[in-house]
């Protein structure tokens, strides 16, 4: 081939080449040459105050979710899950714990007053101390896992490592959906067996207006179930409720409605359980070390007959009279 030739050649493809570098960028920017769609901050400013709104692109396969680019509402609820949760968890649950610790240095142990007296009654029968457990026992490992959730990454992690934490999490998962279905037994149970004695009256007004027999001194009329106590159970049986309903949705989410409803259950899920936690310490510190005899309720279901008059004489007195007390025949002590 003559030299001229060969430099033509040459000269062709460098000409060529110059040709498609400068094509190529001309090309790419065909994709998207409208000039007021290219910031993602416009899109969600079209958005603002439609938290329903969506951003959605074109896909060629079934599954119409994944059309889905930005969901606006989707950030708000990261937000609160990893900030306002985060805080309100911490309030409910340390907080409780530092009150209850001020108030037994303060207070003390709730003694019984007469000392015991050597003698018991029934309490609570064998049925009612394997509900209580079974829902005690479930709730605990299910504040736990679900704990894990809120905190776990800030305060188990680095203590525990990856592997050990990925470990625990999975185990708490799936004793978390497990242990569930027992917890909600449990829940109906206590509301159809106790919800006779837990109806509120003038006595338990009257029993706040006293402090309860633990603040102040002497100890106000009671019926089976005080105000306090009172208070436990419908905080329990709604809470418990509430965290049934949610935790289905959230194991079930195909039933929830949409993404957005999920997001409110999974909401509703998290700020009930962290005050439930609050409301389950302080009941647990007063039936323990906060009150003498109260865990014989409980435990053995006897409970020293001092201690039922001074905290339950309206029930003393009722079971006196169906004869299922000591001394029956005599005037019960207010």
């Amino acid at each position: 081939m003559p030299l001229g030739a060969h430099l033509r050649f040459l000269l062709s493809g460098l000409l060529l080449s110059l040709a498609l570098a400068f094509a190529a960028p001309a090309s790419a920017q065909q994709v998207n040459p409208t000039a007021n769609s290219v910031k993602e901050q416009q899109f969600l400013d079209a958005l603002k105050g439609n938290p329903s709104a969506e951003l959605r692109g074109r896909i060629t396969i079934p599954d119409t979710k994944a059309a889905t680019l930005e969901r606006p509402a989707g950030r708000d609820w990261r937000a609160f899950h990893q900030g306002t949760m985060v805080r309100v968890g911490a309030i409910a649950v340390l907080g409780m714990l530092i009150l209850l610790t001020a108030f037994y240095l303060f207070r003390g142990r709730v003694r019984i007053e007469a000392g015991p007296s050597g003698q018991t009654i029934t309490r609570f029968n064998a049925f009612e101390r394997f509900m209580h457990w079974l829902t005690a026992a479930c709730f605990i490992v299910l504040a736990l896992s679900g704990l894990n959730v809120t905190f776990g990454k800030a305060l188990l992690l680095p203590l525990v490592g990856p592997q050990a934490f990925t470990n625990i999490s999975v185990v708490a998962k799936w004793s978390h959906n497990y242990l569930a279905w027992p917890f909600m037994l449990g829940i109906a149970l206590m509301f159809l067996v106790w919800i006779k004695d837990n109806i509120p009256g003038m006595v338990d007004l009257r029993w706040f207006a006293a402090g309860g027999g633990i603040i102040g001194k002497g100890h106000p009329p009671a019926r089976r179930f005080n105000g306090g106590q009172k208070v436990i159970f419908w905080a329990v049986v709604l809470g418990g409720a509430a965290l049934s309903v949610s935790g289905v949705y959230l194991l079930f989410p195909s039933f929830a409605g949409g993404v957005l409803d999920l997001q409110f259950w999974n909401v509703v899920h998290g700020i009930v359980s962290v005050l439930m936690v609050a409301v389950i310490l302080a009941h647990i510190y007063i039936g323990t070390i906060g009150m003498e005899g109260a865990f014989d309720a409980m435990g053995s279901g006897e409970v020293d007959l001092n201690w039922a008059r001074a905290h339950h004489s309206l029930w003393v007195a009722e079971e006196m009279q169906k004869g299922r007390a000591p001394g029956a025949g005599l005037q019960p002590a207010e």
